[in-house]
Formats: structure tokens, sequence, C-alpha cells
């Protein structure tokens, strides 16, 4: 815990199984845990495992579950319709959030507003919290179409991933402040991974030459966690959500991995910490 005149504020850091999808979820969570973290974050309708049996196995192990939906579909009912059917799924997984890549990019501004009032609606129902992932693909794909939806919709929150806007704008953002200061003002959930102005994720955080583009990500994710601590939360979950392959590079013809990606989320908690805590 952190104390500070903005009050006392707990960090989890959330491990992703996104790159462990074949590992049985009691397995998974046994691993997380004794690597020290303090939470999952799982793509929903990825498990195997039934809404009830998941929710007693993060009961039995003591791990709040960050659930990850999307929605889908080629219209913007479609979209709303699938919403729907996956918070009710995430729901009965009792996560204490639900993460969500919402709309899409090819949807007009008042189309996703559509798909994000019906995301609020089903939270207030369900006394669940929603953010919103800042995504390619997604209605939050940019940060002047993320800018341009958070002044039409006050109550919308996100999920910040700022390594796909890297990606997106090809830069470090330095041309992006006033749509990446309101973004980051709300602000409830991380995904910590790096990017770069060429793409999502770097081949590995810890080498040198990408110093730089860490530092910028984590002076963002700093200046997160201090307008959560200001806003009086006691809260704040953090995933290093490295991806495996086509994310982690990989060596041509071998296709082995250039880095290994368990001791890079390991890293990654370890100065998310040392940075954020």
């Amino acid at each position: 815990m952190d104390e500070t005149p903005g009050g006392t504020m707990r960090l989890r850091i959330a491990r992703s199984k996104w790159d462990m999808d074949a590992l049985p979820l009691d397995r998974f969570l046994v691993m997380i845990a004794a690597a020290g973290f303090d939470a999952s974050d799982i793509h929903i309708p990825s498990l195997r495992e039934s809404p009830e049996e998941t929710a007693a196995l993060h009961a039995r192990h003591g791990i709040p579950l960050v659930a990850m939906i999307t929605s889908e579909g080629r219209t913007p009912e479609e979209h709303c319709s699938s919403l729907g059917e996956r918070f009710v799924l995430a729901a009965r997984c009792t996560p204490v959030h639900i993460n969500c890549h919402t709309g899409r990019d090819t949807f007009s501004r008042d189309e996703n507003l559509a798909v994000f009032r019906e995301a609020l609606a089903l939270a207030r129902r369900f006394g669940i919290s929603i953010s919103h992932e800042t995504h390619r693909g997604r209605a939050t794909y940019s940060a002047p179409a993320t800018r341009e939806l958070l002044g039409a919709m006050p109550e919308l929150r996100l999920t910040a991933d700022f390594s796909h806007w890297c990606c997106v704008h090809e830069s470090l953002l330095a041309d992006q402040g006033d749509a990446l200061e309101l973004a980051i003002a709300r602000t409830d959930y991380i995904h910590a991974r790096v990017g770069h102005v060429e793409g999502p994720q770097v081949s590995d955080p810890r080498a040198p030459e990408w110093s730089a583009e860490l530092e910028a990500h984590m002076g963002w994710w700093r200046r997160i966690a201090d307008a959560r601590r200001a806003a009086g939360s006691e809260e704040l979950i953090v995933c290093p959500e490295f991806g495996p392959a086509p994310y982690m590079p990989l060596l041509p013809h071998s296709r082995m991995p250039v880095a290994d990606l368990w001791e890079i989320t390991l890293f990654m908690k370890d100065i998310l910490r040392e940075n954020l805590g």
C-alpha cells in the first residue's frame, strides 16, 4: 500500500491467461499466486471451466478475477446483443471488474455510443463495473476518436492500453497531449504492455534498446495511479498483458519466441510495484 496525501490505495498486479489458454484454470491460479500476482485477467469465452467453477476456483485461491469480454457482429445492434450475452456470462463468474473490447472503428460515433450505453446499462443492472480498452479495430482505436467519445459520454470509463495508440499514431503520443490527458483521467484499469511506433509490443521490455518506450509508458501509468489516488480510489488493478505470437516476435524458420513471456511478466510485475505501489 502507498500512503499519500490523496489517500491509501491498494495496487493489485493481475496475470493474463492469454498465453496459457491450454492450462487448466486451477493450475493457472496456483502458478500465478506462487509467483506473487494478486489477480487474474481472463477472456471468459476461452475458459473450459463453467462460470460457477471459475468463481469457485478464484474464491478458493483468494484471487480476484478481471473478466475480459468483447462485443461482436456486423452491426451496432449485433454488438449490443453479443455484449449482453457475454456480460451475463462474465457476471456468473463473479468478477471484481469487466474489461471489454467494444464497438468497431468502422462504426460512426453515435453507433459506438449506442454500444457503450448498452454496456453502462448492463453494469448498473448487475452492479459490476466495466471499462473499455483502448484497442486497434475498436471504437477506441485512436486518441482523437476516444477523446470524442469521452466528451460525448461522461460515464464512459477506460482500460488504458496505450501500446495500441503508439502503433496507430506511429509515435510515443507527444502530439496527442489533450486526448491522452483526458484518457488518463477516465481510466479505471491498466493493461501494462509496452508498445512502440511500429507495433503494439516491444520484443522484450528488459532490453536497453526499448528503455525510452518503457519509460514513456511507465510515465503514463504513474499519472493514472496518481489520478486514481486523488479521486479516492481504494484499489487499482494493473495487468502486464504481454501476448504470445504474433504479438511476441518469432525467429524466422524455427518460429521460436525471441524472449520468455513468463519472465517478462515477472519483470513487469516487479517494476510496476516499484513505480506505482
